[in-house]
Protein backbone atom coordinates (compact mmCIF):
# COMPACT_ATOMS: atom_id res chain seq x y z
CA UNK A 1 0.00 0.00 0.00
CA UNK A 2 1.04 3.60 -0.49
CA UNK A 3 0.97 5.76 2.65
CA UNK A 4 -2.18 7.47 1.38
CA UNK A 5 -3.91 4.12 0.76
CA UNK A 6 -2.78 2.91 4.19
CA UNK A 7 -4.38 5.81 6.04
CA UNK A 8 -7.50 5.61 3.89
CA UNK A 9 -7.84 1.93 4.76
CA UNK A 10 -7.53 2.71 8.48
CA UNK A 11 -10.07 5.54 8.22
CA UNK A 12 -12.40 3.12 6.42
CA UNK A 13 -12.02 0.90 9.54
CA UNK A 14 -10.14 -1.66 7.51
CA UNK A 15 -6.89 -3.47 8.26
CA UNK A 16 -3.99 -1.97 6.27
CA UNK A 17 -0.67 -3.65 5.53
CA UNK A 18 0.67 -2.01 8.69
CA UNK A 19 -0.56 0.51 11.25
CA UNK A 20 -0.23 4.05 9.82
CA UNK A 21 1.64 6.69 11.81
CA UNK A 22 0.89 10.39 11.54
CA UNK A 23 1.24 12.96 14.33
CA UNK A 24 0.09 16.54 14.63
CA UNK A 25 3.12 18.73 15.25
CA UNK A 26 2.96 21.86 17.40
CA UNK A 27 4.17 25.11 15.87
CA UNK A 28 6.92 25.28 18.48
CA UNK A 29 8.18 21.78 17.68
CA UNK A 30 8.23 22.47 13.95
CA UNK A 31 10.11 25.75 14.34
CA UNK A 32 12.71 24.26 16.68
CA UNK A 33 13.30 21.23 14.47
CA UNK A 34 13.44 23.17 11.21
CA UNK A 35 15.51 26.10 12.46
CA UNK A 36 13.46 28.49 10.33
CA UNK A 37 12.56 32.10 10.94
CA UNK A 38 9.44 31.89 13.15
CA UNK A 39 8.01 35.01 11.46
CA UNK A 40 8.42 33.52 7.99
CA UNK A 41 7.12 30.14 9.13
CA UNK A 42 3.96 31.76 10.47
CA UNK A 43 3.18 34.14 7.61
CA UNK A 44 4.73 32.66 4.46
CA UNK A 45 2.80 29.86 2.71
CA UNK A 46 5.89 28.60 0.90
CA UNK A 47 8.01 28.37 4.05
CA UNK A 48 5.17 26.75 5.99
CA UNK A 49 4.41 24.21 3.25
CA UNK A 50 8.08 23.26 2.84
CA UNK A 51 8.39 22.82 6.60
CA UNK A 52 5.43 20.42 6.64
CA UNK A 53 6.93 18.46 3.78
CA UNK A 54 10.41 18.32 5.30
CA UNK A 55 9.17 17.06 8.67
CA UNK A 56 6.89 14.46 7.10
CA UNK A 57 9.91 13.12 5.27
CA UNK A 58 12.14 13.29 8.35
CA UNK A 59 9.67 11.37 10.53
CA UNK A 60 8.43 9.18 7.68
CA UNK A 61 4.78 9.92 8.49
CA UNK A 62 2.06 8.56 6.23
CA UNK A 63 0.36 11.93 5.90
CA UNK A 64 0.40 15.66 6.58
CA UNK A 65 -2.04 17.85 8.50
CA UNK A 66 -2.26 21.45 7.25
CA UNK A 67 -3.36 23.35 10.34
CA UNK A 68 -3.06 26.92 8.99
CA UNK A 69 -4.23 28.21 5.63
CA UNK A 70 -5.03 31.48 3.90
CA UNK A 71 -1.56 33.05 4.01
CA UNK A 72 -1.29 36.53 2.52
CA UNK A 73 1.46 36.39 -0.15
CA UNK A 74 2.12 40.12 0.33
CA UNK A 75 2.57 40.04 4.12
CA UNK A 76 6.09 41.48 3.91
CA UNK A 77 4.70 44.70 2.42
CA UNK A 78 3.08 45.45 5.79
CA UNK A 79 6.19 44.85 7.92
CA UNK A 80 8.17 47.81 9.27
CA UNK A 81 11.01 45.77 10.76
CA UNK A 82 11.91 42.34 12.14
CA UNK A 83 14.37 42.19 15.03
CA UNK A 84 16.03 39.02 16.30
CA UNK A 85 15.94 38.50 20.07
CA UNK A 86 17.04 35.72 22.42
CA UNK A 87 13.43 34.49 22.53
CA UNK A 88 12.87 34.52 18.78
CA UNK A 89 11.89 37.36 16.48
CA UNK A 90 10.08 40.61 17.20
CA UNK A 91 8.07 42.00 14.29
CA UNK A 92 6.79 45.57 14.13
CA UNK A 93 4.06 46.23 11.60
CA UNK A 94 3.48 49.48 9.75
CA UNK A 95 0.21 49.95 11.66
CA UNK A 96 2.19 49.98 14.94
CA UNK A 97 1.33 46.48 16.18
CA UNK A 98 4.20 44.53 17.71
CA UNK A 99 4.43 40.75 18.06
CA UNK A 100 7.03 38.42 19.47
CA UNK A 101 7.44 35.11 17.67
CA UNK A 102 9.20 32.71 20.08
CA UNK A 103 11.14 29.78 18.66
CA UNK A 104 9.23 27.34 20.88
CA UNK A 105 5.72 28.77 21.00
CA UNK A 106 2.90 30.60 19.24
CA UNK A 107 3.17 34.33 18.47
CA UNK A 108 2.25 36.76 21.24
CA UNK A 109 1.18 40.37 20.87
CA UNK A 110 3.30 42.66 23.03
CA UNK A 111 0.37 45.01 23.72
CA UNK A 112 -2.96 43.23 23.36
CA UNK A 113 -5.56 45.50 21.80
CA UNK A 114 -7.99 42.66 21.15
CA UNK A 115 -11.44 43.92 22.18
CA UNK A 116 -14.35 41.64 22.94
CA UNK A 117 -18.08 42.16 23.21
CA UNK A 118 -20.30 41.00 26.02
CA UNK A 119 -22.89 38.44 25.00
CA UNK A 120 -25.70 40.69 26.26
CA UNK A 121 -24.68 43.59 24.01
CA UNK A 122 -23.79 41.63 20.89
CA UNK A 123 -25.99 42.20 17.88
CA UNK A 124 -26.04 40.35 14.56
CA UNK A 125 -24.17 43.18 12.85
CA UNK A 126 -21.02 42.35 14.85
CA UNK A 127 -20.85 38.80 13.51
CA UNK A 128 -18.59 38.34 10.48
CA UNK A 129 -20.30 37.93 7.11
CA UNK A 130 -17.33 35.91 5.89
CA UNK A 131 -14.94 33.71 7.83
CA UNK A 132 -11.64 35.56 7.53
CA UNK A 133 -9.70 34.22 10.52
CA UNK A 134 -8.78 31.09 12.46
CA UNK A 135 -8.98 31.43 16.29
CA UNK A 136 -5.68 29.70 17.03
CA UNK A 137 -5.82 30.61 20.72
CA UNK A 138 -7.39 33.29 22.88
CA UNK A 139 -6.57 36.61 21.21
CA UNK A 140 -4.40 35.01 18.51
CA UNK A 141 -6.05 35.01 15.10
CA UNK A 142 -4.55 33.69 11.88
CA UNK A 143 -6.00 35.89 9.15
CA UNK A 144 -7.36 34.14 6.06
CA UNK A 145 -6.68 35.96 2.81
CA UNK A 146 -9.89 35.40 0.79
CA UNK A 147 -7.97 35.33 -2.49
CA UNK A 148 -5.43 32.80 -1.23
CA UNK A 149 -7.43 30.56 1.11
CA UNK A 150 -5.85 27.29 0.05
CA UNK A 151 -2.47 28.18 -1.49
CA UNK A 152 -0.63 26.10 1.10
CA UNK A 153 -2.73 23.03 0.26
CA UNK A 154 -1.87 23.31 -3.41
CA UNK A 155 1.84 23.61 -2.59
CA UNK A 156 1.81 20.54 -0.34
CA UNK A 157 -0.42 18.51 -2.64
CA UNK A 158 1.74 19.22 -5.68
CA UNK A 159 4.85 18.03 -3.86
CA UNK A 160 3.23 14.87 -2.44
CA UNK A 161 2.01 13.74 -5.89
CA UNK A 162 -0.86 11.74 -4.42
CA UNK A 163 1.45 9.44 -2.47
CA UNK A 164 0.67 10.65 1.06
CA UNK A 165 -2.55 11.47 2.93
CA UNK A 166 -3.47 15.17 3.03
CA UNK A 167 -5.62 16.45 5.92
CA UNK A 168 -7.11 19.89 6.44
CA UNK A 169 -8.39 21.48 9.62
CA UNK A 170 -11.61 23.29 10.53
CA UNK A 171 -12.05 24.91 13.94
CA UNK A 172 -15.19 24.05 15.88
CA UNK A 173 -17.98 26.66 16.02
CA UNK A 174 -17.70 26.40 19.82
CA UNK A 175 -14.11 27.71 19.61
CA UNK A 176 -15.22 30.71 17.56
CA UNK A 177 -17.88 31.41 20.19
CA UNK A 178 -15.35 31.19 23.04
CA UNK A 179 -12.89 33.40 21.17
CA UNK A 180 -15.54 36.05 20.50
CA UNK A 181 -16.13 36.79 24.17
CA UNK A 182 -13.29 35.19 26.10
CA UNK A 183 -13.81 31.98 28.05
CA UNK A 184 -15.40 33.39 31.21
CA UNK A 185 -17.94 35.61 29.47
CA UNK A 186 -18.71 32.94 26.87
CA UNK A 187 -19.30 30.18 29.40
CA UNK A 188 -21.54 32.41 31.52
CA UNK A 189 -23.46 33.19 28.34
CA UNK A 190 -24.33 29.50 27.91
CA UNK A 191 -26.19 29.77 31.22
CA UNK A 192 -27.50 33.33 31.10
CA UNK A 193 -28.52 33.60 27.46
CA UNK A 194 -28.48 30.16 25.79
CA UNK A 195 -30.73 31.37 22.96
CA UNK A 196 -28.25 34.03 21.87
CA UNK A 197 -25.36 31.57 22.30
CA UNK A 198 -27.09 29.16 19.92
CA UNK A 199 -27.78 31.97 17.44
CA UNK A 200 -24.06 32.78 17.39
CA UNK A 201 -23.11 29.11 17.05
CA UNK A 202 -25.58 28.76 14.17
CA UNK A 203 -23.99 31.73 12.42
CA UNK A 204 -20.44 30.41 12.66
CA UNK A 205 -21.58 26.91 11.73
CA UNK A 206 -23.00 28.17 8.45
CA UNK A 207 -19.70 29.86 7.62
CA UNK A 208 -17.68 26.81 8.62
CA UNK A 209 -19.85 24.42 6.61
CA UNK A 210 -19.10 26.54 3.54
CA UNK A 211 -15.38 26.63 4.36
CA UNK A 212 -15.34 22.84 4.81
CA UNK A 213 -17.05 22.37 1.43
CA UNK A 214 -14.42 24.59 -0.23
CA UNK A 215 -11.66 22.61 1.48
CA UNK A 216 -13.17 19.41 0.12
CA UNK A 217 -12.91 20.90 -3.38
CA UNK A 218 -9.15 21.24 -2.87
CA UNK A 219 -8.91 17.46 -2.75
CA UNK A 220 -8.06 16.71 0.88
CA UNK A 221 -8.36 13.13 2.09
CA UNK A 222 -9.79 14.12 5.48
CA UNK A 223 -10.75 17.15 7.55
CA UNK A 224 -10.06 17.47 11.25
CA UNK A 225 -12.54 19.43 13.38
CA UNK A 226 -10.39 21.05 16.06
CA UNK A 227 -12.50 21.08 19.21
CA UNK A 228 -10.08 21.26 22.15
CA UNK A 229 -12.51 22.78 24.65
CA UNK A 230 -15.27 20.18 24.37
CA UNK A 231 -13.92 17.75 26.98
CA UNK A 232 -15.28 17.01 30.44
CA UNK A 233 -12.63 19.21 32.08
CA UNK A 234 -14.28 22.19 30.41
CA UNK A 235 -17.99 21.56 29.79
CA UNK A 236 -20.58 19.08 31.05
CA UNK A 237 -22.26 16.38 29.01
CA UNK A 238 -25.46 18.44 28.79
CA UNK A 239 -23.58 21.47 27.52
CA UNK A 240 -21.74 19.27 25.04
CA UNK A 241 -25.05 17.94 23.71
CA UNK A 242 -26.52 21.43 23.38
CA UNK A 243 -23.64 23.66 22.36
CA UNK A 244 -21.11 21.45 20.56
CA UNK A 245 -22.63 18.29 19.12
CA UNK A 246 -25.30 19.67 16.74
CA UNK A 247 -22.96 22.27 15.24
CA UNK A 248 -20.07 19.89 14.63
CA UNK A 249 -22.63 17.45 13.23
CA UNK A 250 -23.59 19.96 10.52
CA UNK A 251 -19.95 20.21 9.44
CA UNK A 252 -19.46 16.45 9.55
CA UNK A 253 -22.57 15.84 7.42
CA UNK A 254 -21.36 18.22 4.71
CA UNK A 255 -17.89 16.67 4.59
CA UNK A 256 -19.15 13.07 4.66
CA UNK A 257 -21.63 13.87 1.89
CA UNK A 258 -18.59 14.49 -0.29
CA UNK A 259 -17.13 11.06 0.46
CA UNK A 260 -14.34 12.57 2.56
CA UNK A 261 -13.46 11.50 6.08
CA UNK A 262 -13.85 13.89 9.00
CA UNK A 263 -12.61 13.43 12.55
CA UNK A 264 -12.92 15.36 15.80
CA UNK A 265 -9.92 16.42 17.87
CA UNK A 266 -10.80 16.95 21.54
CA UNK A 267 -8.18 17.15 24.27
CA UNK A 268 -8.18 15.98 27.86
CA UNK A 269 -10.93 14.05 29.62
CA UNK A 270 -13.37 12.56 27.09
CA UNK A 271 -14.04 9.11 28.55
CA UNK A 272 -17.63 10.05 29.38
CA UNK A 273 -18.46 11.17 25.83
CA UNK A 274 -16.71 8.83 23.41
CA UNK A 275 -20.00 7.58 22.00
CA UNK A 276 -21.46 11.10 21.85
CA UNK A 277 -18.53 12.29 19.77
CA UNK A 278 -19.41 9.69 17.16
CA UNK A 279 -23.06 10.78 17.35
CA UNK A 280 -21.89 13.90 15.49
CA UNK A 281 -21.50 11.71 12.41
CA UNK A 282 -17.71 11.94 12.29
CA UNK A 283 -15.78 8.99 10.89
CA UNK A 284 -13.09 9.14 13.57
CA UNK A 285 -11.86 10.74 16.78
CA UNK A 286 -8.42 12.00 17.74
CA UNK A 287 -6.45 12.57 20.93
CA UNK A 288 -7.80 10.05 23.45
CA UNK A 289 -5.36 11.40 26.02
CA UNK A 290 -4.34 8.63 28.43
CA UNK A 291 -3.88 9.28 32.16
CA UNK A 292 -2.65 11.62 33.58
CA UNK A 293 -3.46 14.10 30.77
CA UNK A 294 -6.84 12.48 30.13
CA UNK A 295 -8.80 9.40 31.13
CA UNK A 296 -8.96 7.21 28.02
CA UNK A 297 -7.58 3.69 28.03
CA UNK A 298 -7.20 2.55 24.43
CA UNK A 299 -8.58 -0.96 24.94
CA UNK A 300 -11.78 0.41 26.46
CA UNK A 301 -12.12 3.02 23.73
CA UNK A 302 -11.76 0.34 21.04
CA UNK A 303 -14.40 -1.80 22.75
CA UNK A 304 -16.90 1.03 23.22
CA UNK A 305 -16.55 2.51 19.74
CA UNK A 306 -16.17 -0.69 17.74
CA UNK A 307 -17.70 -0.29 14.31
CA UNK A 308 -18.46 3.39 14.75
CA UNK A 309 -15.27 4.87 13.35
CA UNK A 310 -11.50 5.01 13.44
CA UNK A 311 -9.27 6.09 16.31
CA UNK A 312 -6.15 8.23 16.02
CA UNK A 313 -3.80 8.90 18.91
CA UNK A 314 -3.32 7.83 22.54
CA UNK A 315 0.45 8.32 23.00
CA UNK A 316 1.18 10.93 25.69
CA UNK A 317 3.41 13.53 24.02
CA UNK A 318 4.58 15.00 27.33
CA UNK A 319 4.84 12.26 29.95
CA UNK A 320 5.94 9.62 27.42
CA UNK A 321 7.75 11.21 24.47
CA UNK A 322 9.32 14.06 26.41
CA UNK A 323 10.27 12.42 29.70
CA UNK A 324 10.55 8.65 29.28
CA UNK A 325 13.58 6.74 28.06
CA UNK A 326 13.73 5.45 24.50
CA UNK A 327 13.11 1.82 25.55
CA UNK A 328 10.10 2.99 27.55
CA UNK A 329 8.78 4.92 24.53
CA UNK A 330 9.14 1.84 22.36
CA UNK A 331 7.31 -0.30 24.90
CA UNK A 332 4.51 2.27 25.19
CA UNK A 333 4.17 2.36 21.40
CA UNK A 334 4.18 -1.45 21.22
CA UNK A 335 1.27 -1.65 23.65
CA UNK A 336 -0.76 0.96 21.75
CA UNK A 337 -0.08 -0.78 18.44
CA UNK A 338 -1.04 -4.23 19.74
CA UNK A 339 -4.33 -2.90 21.08
CA UNK A 340 -5.06 -0.49 18.25
CA UNK A 341 -4.38 -2.75 15.29
CA UNK A 342 -6.84 -5.43 16.39
CA UNK A 343 -9.79 -5.29 13.99
CA UNK A 344 -8.20 -2.31 12.21
CA UNK A 345 -9.35 1.30 12.20
CA UNK A 346 -6.34 2.66 14.09
CA UNK A 347 -3.73 5.35 13.31
CA UNK A 348 -0.78 5.60 15.68
CA UNK A 349 -0.27 9.16 16.80
CA UNK A 350 0.47 11.31 19.77
CA UNK A 351 -2.73 12.06 21.65
CA UNK A 352 -2.41 15.81 21.14
CA UNK A 353 0.24 17.90 19.38
CA UNK A 354 3.86 16.89 19.71
CA UNK A 355 5.30 19.04 22.51
CA UNK A 356 7.84 21.66 21.36
CA UNK A 357 10.87 20.18 23.11
CA UNK A 358 10.34 16.56 22.08
CA UNK A 359 13.54 15.52 20.28
CA UNK A 360 13.10 14.49 16.68
CA UNK A 361 14.84 11.14 17.20
CA UNK A 362 12.17 10.22 19.74
CA UNK A 363 9.45 10.69 17.15
CA UNK A 364 11.35 8.42 14.79
CA UNK A 365 10.80 5.64 17.33
CA UNK A 366 7.10 5.59 16.38
CA UNK A 367 7.96 4.71 12.80
CA UNK A 368 10.36 2.06 14.05
CA UNK A 369 7.61 0.68 16.27
CA UNK A 370 5.01 0.31 13.50
CA UNK A 371 7.57 -1.37 11.27
CA UNK A 372 8.35 -3.83 14.05
CA UNK A 373 4.90 -4.52 15.53
CA UNK A 374 2.33 -2.84 13.29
Amino acid sequence: MTPRERIRCAMDQGIPDRVPVMCQLSIGHMQLQLGVSPVEFWYDAGVFAQGLLDLRKRYDFDGILVSLHGHNPHWRDNVLRIRRTQEGEEVTWKNGDQWIHPLHDLPQQLADHHSRHSISSLVDAYLPAELNYIPVSQGLHFQIDPSHKFDVFYLVKRAMKGHFSLHGEITSPFDYYLDLFGHEEALMGLIDDPGKAKMILDHFTGLLVNLAAQMCDVGVDAIKISSPFAGASFISMDFYKNFVLPYEQAIAERVRSRGIHVYTHTCGVIGDRLELMFDAGVSGIECLDPPPLGNVELAEAKRRTKGRGFIKGNIDSVNTLLFKTKPEIMEDARKRIQIGKKDGGYILSTACSVAPYVEGERLLLLREAVEKWG
